[in-house]
């Protein structure tokens, strides 16, 4: 219980500084695609700072197996993150970087009570939006047969992709933008039904609620009958023993 107890608290208080340290991998991820004519000093600085990040995610991780009362069960449980911290490990791309980081952060948001379910998938959809276009752009941008060649055309081809709309003006031609393009439209197909799905229990809720108060108030004016049947039923008990009395003779 002690170990539970020192486990969570970690967990709240490195939740916060491992979002800032998210964001800051934003930033970085982001730079050397939006400026291309960055230096080799700014592109260095934003590399170290990838990995940086990558390496407290997987510290964190590792921190927690260590306080974890089961260490097995915790594995088995935690499974994503451990896939998340590994997979930068066998292939050193910048792009395996980010899909671990957003796994990993979307693992921490999860374990938050405060975070509600609407701010998360608001979330999830801006973060997918804009490291889709990144990506996209990093791997489309230099290929011959290419024509996503600008921050916009990503940005157009990733909110298209999203919502399955698919316009067909811009598509990726590289193996890897094909597969960020699967990634998109699955991620997109996930998170309409989340929504959908919400939406639907909030409608159902309401419904649940509307029913319950109704039965409520049937069941009020069920025992109010009763209970005038009653009274009725006393009122004429005892009209009836004063009229006997009355007709006694005296």
């Amino acid at each position: 219980m002690e170990q539970q107890s020192v486990q969570a608290r970690w967990e709240r208080h490195t939740q916060r500084p491992l979002l800032a340290l998210a964001v800051a991998f934003a930033v970085a991820y982001a730079v050397p695609i939006v400026d291309s004519s960055a230096n080799r000093s700014l592109t260095v600085l934003c590399t170290a700072t990838e990995w940086v990040v990558w390496a407290a995610f997987a510290t964190d991780y590792l921190i927690r197996l260590a306080l974890a009362p089961r260490r097995g069960e915790f594995v088995r449980t935690h499974w994503p993150d451990l896939c998340a911290v590994v997979l930068p490990m066998l292939q050193p791309l910048r792009l395996l970087r980010m899909v671990s980081t957003l796994l990993l952060v979307g693992r921490r948001a999860r374990m938050a009570s405060q975070i509600r379910l609407t701010t998360y998938v608001a979330g999830a959809v801006v973060g997918l939006l804009m490291f889709g276009s990144l990506a996209v752009l990093s791997v489309e941008r230099e290929s011959p047969r290419g024509n996503i060649r600008t921050l916009g055309d990503a940005v157009w081809w990733s909110f298209t992709t999203m919502t399955t709309v698919g316009y067909g003006d811009h598509a990726p031609t590289t193996g890897l933008g094909r597969m960020i393009a699967v990634g998109l439209m699955l991620s997109g197909i996930a998170l309409l039904g989340v929504v959908t799905a919400n939406i639907a229990a909030w409608f159902i809720g309401q419904f649940a609620k509307d029913d319950l108060e109704e039965q409520r108030q049937t069941e009020a004016i069920e025992t109010l009958t009763e209970e005038v049947r009653l009274l009725r039923a006393e009122v004429a008990a005892l009209a009836g023993r004063e009229r006997v009395g009355e007709e006694q003779p005296r």
